[in-house]
């Protein structure tokens, strides 16, 4: 029989490993998102990115893609596509909300959750009536950036 643990010791147990699926940036403030298959994460943020040298605490944003099929669900379609809800990265696989408070690595860059990601008034205008909340409780991270590097779309994302 398993030793009891307690729930600090639960939080820290991840042996899930996620994967990135899908990737992108904005080079400005309400322009479509550029969808590609690396980014270069520089200490500031995404290059390229409009909100590279902002807020240290949003620098990088991600959405967990089991959570596109909720949010699909919510608003009775079959899909929402991971472009519609702006974020960088979409990865499965691993509870991104496991990750508060710790750093994680994807490809060669480490970063570490600053909280959550608050869907933005645009949902309503992007996924209609009802897509505001939608989102909420599925809008995803925001990160900033611990190590620099290059994430590439299929990478792992794991707990450091």
């Amino acid at each position: 029989m398993a030793e009891k643990q307690g729930l600090e010791q639960l939080m820290q147990n991840l042996p899930q490993q996620g994967r990135v699926e899908w990737l992108s940036y904005r080079p400005e403030k309400r322009a479509p998102v550029n969808i590609v298959e690396k980014i270069e994460i520089q200490e500031n943020g995404i290059r390229g990115d409009h909100y590279a040298g902002r807020s240290g605490r949003r620098s990088i944003t991600l959405i967990q893609h089991e959570h596109l099929t909720a949010i699909a669900g919510m608003l009775q379609r079959e899909e929402v596509l991971p472009e519609q809800l702006r974020r960088n990265i979409v990865v499965s696989g691993i509870n991104l909300l496991a990750l508060k408070d710790r750093e994680f690595s994807i490809g060669s860059a480490i970063l570490k959750m600053t909280g959550l990601c608050h869907p933005c008034s645009r949902m309503e205008e992007v996924l209609g009536e009802g897509g505001y909340n939608a989102m909420r409780g599925h809008g995803g991270i925001n990160a900033c950036v611990i190590q620099p590097g290059v994430i590439h779309l299929h990478d792992s994302v794991k707990a450091v």
